[in-house]
């Protein structure tokens, strides 16, 4: 043994051993995911054929073609080419695209594609280890690791004149770049927890994240083409329930209506600006985004109870909703 590493002290061993196993895993993680990373060109068709119009990434699914994207990267397009990094390149169409989760389902020409492992980003924690993967600026199987930086951001989304906002999305320090929109953000065991889908800035991108949720999205894109949404005909806010309402209902804060949509099921139901909702279906809405949770694709068309506030009064009504459609709000 050297006289300099007899000279190190176990602190300077203990920083060592860490900065080794930190590299020991990001080298594995490399190693495995790249090949269910494919280097995404979006093509369009002109008067002169074919012409590229964008480039993004996307994530192996299923070994016969299921390729998971943003839905950003693939809009406007039907169809383009996946690279992988064994050098082969497929056709690909696109199955579905939901801009107001921005995720797409691709299908390619294959059925021997190596598929990621969907994790939870349910079980993430603020300081953890993980690994962006994807094709920033046409680099094949770049790979950037960091940390979550913070958990339960909230990303706007938008078709149409339809809004959402995406939930519980992952904001990671890993660097991102024009091309990584679609690929893997991974955890240290190599399982996809998020599909990166922004830069926000240096030091700052976003990603969808995969949870029970967004699997479901996914799900109805592969088997459906789209995913279906209810939709009321309302916009609001959250506003704190009046004090001389709180001993009647569960929550201190709801939804105040600020307009109501003409002919939507909510104006059809008799709501009226400056409602303030309390509960739909029983459950009870302390913000829109627990409005938009309940809108889901099992309501269209159902009879459900709602309960508001109305000059002080508790009063319930009953509504239908509709589905949602791109030019609805």
């Amino acid at each position: 043994m050297s006289a300099w590493a007899e000279a190190r002290s176990p602190a300077a061993n203990d920083d060592a051993d860490a900065l080794d196993a930190y590299s020991r895993t990001v080298v594995e993680v490399a190693e495995r995911l790249p090949p269910s990373v494919a280097n995404l060109r979006i093509l369009r068709r002109t008067r002169r054929g074919q012409v590229p119009v964008g480039a993004g990434s996307g994530v192996v699914l299923t070994p016969d073609g299921f390729l998971l994207s943003s839905a950003h990267v693939v809009a406007g397009a039907g169809r383009g080419r996946a690279a992988f990094v064994d050098g082969r390149e497929l056709r690909f169409s696109v199955v579905g695209s939901d801009p107001l989760s921005d995720l797409a389902v691709l299908r390619a020409e294959a059925d021997d594609l190596a598929p990621a492992e969907l994790g939870d980003a349910e079980r993430l924690r603020v300081g953890q280890l993980v690994v962006a993967i994807g094709n920033p600026n046409g680099f094949a199987g770049s790979v950037t690791a960091g940390v979550v930086s913070a958990l339960g951001r909230s990303l706007p989304s938008r078709a149409g004149r339809a809004v959402r906002i995406i939930d519980n999305v992952v904001q990671t320090d890993a660097a991102l770049n024009p091309g990584n929109s679609g690929g893997a953000l991974v955890d240290s065991s190599g399982r996809v927890v998020g599909i990166n889908t922004a830069v926000a800035g240096v030091g700052l991108g976003l990603a969808v994240p995969i949870n029970a949720a967004t699997r479901k999205v996914i799900g109805a894109l592969m088997s459906e083409g789209r995913v279906r949404r209810a939709y009321l005909g309302i916009a609001g806010g959250a506003r704190p329930v009046p004090p001389r309402a709180r001993g009647e209902v569960r929550g201190s804060t709801c939804v105040e209506v600020v307009e109501v949509v003409e002919g939507s099921p909510a104006d059809r139901a008799g709501i009226r600006p400056e409602d303030m909702i309390l509960e739909v279906a029983g459950t009870p809405v302390t913000g829109v985004d627990d409005l938009q949770r309940l809108m889901v694709g099992e309501l269209i068309g159902v009879s459900v109870g709602l309960r508001l506030l109305r000059g002080g009064e508790t009063r319930e009504l009953t509504l239908v909703p509709a589905e949602l459609t791109t030019k609805e709000t």
